[in-house]
C-alpha cells in the first residue's frame, strides 16, 4: 500500500508491505533520511485519539481515515485531544512551518483500492435492492444456477433497479448514480461483465454515449410519466381550464343566501344606479357565485366589467372578491409582499414598454401615492393590472410553451 507522507514542506510516497505501525513508522522516517525511529513516538487520528498497533491496520484500510499526526519528543507534553485536533487541522493547509516538529502523514487511496471500494459499495446496493424487491431472489437464484440471466430475467432485473433508482433519485438521475447501479450489476454478477468494454458494465450504462439497458428503461419511465401528465392536464382543461382565473376552485366564501338568477339580475340593476357604496359592496358579495360562473364561461368572461361596472369606480371591490376566493390570510400576504417586493419593479419594467393610453393611465395611478388621479384604479391595484402588460400570451395548440 502507498502512503503519502508530508514532513514540513516536503511530500513523498512511502510503500509499506505489512500493515503494521512499526513498519509504517520505520518506512516514513527512513524516506526522509532519518535512519531510526525516534523514541517516544505516538500516532493520533483527527479527533486526537491515539492510534496503537492493534487498530492501525483497520485505520489504514478505512478510506475515510483522513490525516494521521505523528508526535514525538516535547510535542507529547501538549498532546491533549484538543491540541492534537488543532494541529491536525493546521497540517491540512498547503504550507507547514518546517520548524514545527510534528510530522503529518496523509493516507491516500490508490486507484486500485478505490475501484475495489466502489465495486463493493455498488454490489451491496444492487444486492440489497434485489433481496428486498419481489422477484429479486429469483434473479439471484437463476444466476447462481446458470451463471447467466435469460432475456426475460435480465429485463426484470433492469426494471427493478431502474424503478428503485428513479424512486430514490427522481426521473433524471445523474450519470454517477446510473454508473453506480451498472457497476453493482457486474460486481454482483461477474459473468454478466463485458470483457471487451473498458469497465465491463457499459452495456448496462455507458456514461459517454448515455446508452445501455438502464438508460433505455429510464427513458421509457420518463415517457410514461409525461403521458400521464398530459392526460391529467387534458382532463383538467376539459373540466374548466388549465390555470389562472379559469380554474374551478373551492372558494372560501360560503353564502348563507343563494340568489336565483332573477335575483342576481335585480341586484345588478340596483348596483348600476345606486350611489350607496355599502349597499353595493353587499350586493357584490351576494353575486359572487354568479360572477365566478361568468369568469369560467369563455363566452361571458370578457363582459365582467360591462355587467359589473362598479368595479371601476368603487375602490375595494376587486380586493373583496379576492378575499372571498382565497381567504383573508392569502389576500393579506399577497398585498404585503406585492408592495415591498414587486410593485416598484413592475412599474419600472412597464415604463420600458411601447406607450399606450391604457398603459399611461395605469402608470399614473400606480405612481400616485394616494391613488388620486384621473384613473379610477387605486395605486396597488393599478400596479397589479400593469403586470398583465408584462405577461406574454400563452402558447396555443400543440407547441411547447
Amino acid at each position: 500500500m502507498l502512503v503519502k507522507v508530508k514532513l514540513g514542506d516536503a511530500q513523498k510516497f512511502v510503500k509499506i508491505t505489512e500493515l503494521s505501525l512499526e513498519e509504517f513508522l520505520s518506512a516514513a522516517f527512513l524516506k526522509f533520511g532519518v535512519p531510526a525511529v525516534p523514541e517516544n513516538v505516538k500516532v493520533f487520528d483527527e479527533s486526537g485519539t491515539e492510534v496503537d498497533g492493534d487498530v492501525f491496520e483497520d485505520i489504514v484500510r478505512d478510506p475515510s481515515v483522513g490525516v494521521l499526526t505523528i508526535k514525538h519528543g516535547a510535542d507529547l507534553d501538549s498532546a491533549s485531544p484538543q491540541a492534537s485536533h488543532e494541529q491536525s487541522n493546521r497540517s491540512r493547509t498547503p504550507s507547514v512551518d518546517s520548524s514545527d516538529s510534528q510530522d503529518t502523514v496523509i493516507i491516500e487511496e490508490t486507484s486500485s483500492s478505490k475501484r475495489m471500494r466502489l465495486d463493493e459499495e455498488a454490489k451491496k446496493l444492487v444486492e440489497t435492492i434485489l433481496v428486498q424487491k419481489s422477484g429479486g431472489e429469483c434473479i439471484i437464484t437463476e444466476y447462481n444456477r446458470t451463471k447467466s440471466l435469460g432475456d426475460e430475467t435480465r429485463r426484470k432485473m433492469v426494471n427493478i433497479l431502474a424503478a428503485h433508482m428513479t424512486e430514490k433519485n427522481g426521473t433524471s438521475p445523474t450519470r454517477q448514480v446510473k454508473e453506480k447501479y451498472a457497476r453493482g450489476i457486474v460486481a454482483l454478477f461477474p459473468y454478466l461483465s463485458d470483457p471487451f468494454s473498458k469497465n465491463g458494465y457499459e452495456h448496462y450504462y455507458d456514461g459517454e454515449s448515455g446508452t445501455g439497458y438502464l438508460a433505455w428503461r429510464i427513458k421509457t419511465i420518463q415517457r410514461g410519466l409525461a403521458k400521464e401528465r398530459r392526460a391529467s392536464f387534458e382532463g383538467t382543461s376539459s373540466e374548466g381550464g388549465s390555470g389562472g382565473p379559469t380554474v374551478r376552485r373551492q372558494s372560501e366564501f360560503n353564502s348563507e343566501t343563494i340568489l336565483s338568477e332573477d335575483e342576481c339580475k335585480k341586484a345588478i340593476a340596483f348596483m348600476s344606479h345606486s350611489s350607496d357604496e355599502d349597499a353595493i359592496k353587499k350586493k357584490i358579495k351576494l353575486t359572487f357565485d354568479y360572477r365566478r360562473n361568468m369568469v369560467l364561461d369563455p363566452m361571458q368572461s370578457s363582459d365582467i366589467l360591462t355587467v359589473f361596472p362598479r368595479f371601476k369606480d368603487i375602490k375595494g371591490l376587486i380586493e373583496q372578491d379576492f378575499v372571498l376566493m382565497f381567504g383573508e390570510g392569502v389576500s393579506g400576504k399577497l398585498l404585503e409582499n406585492w408592495t415591498t417586493a414587486f410593485k416598484k419593479k413592475v412599474i419600472q419594467q412597464c415604463k420600458k414598454l411601447p406607450s399606450t393610453s391604457d398603459l399611461e393611465e395605469l402608470l399614473l395611478a400606480a405612481e400616485s401615492p394616494t391613488g388620486d388621479s384621473e384613473e379610477v384604479w387605486d395605486s396597488e391595484l393599478a400596479s397589479i393590472i400593469l403586470l398583465l402588460h408584462l405577461i406574454p400570451p400563452s402558447a396555443q395548440g400543440r407547441k411547447r410553451p
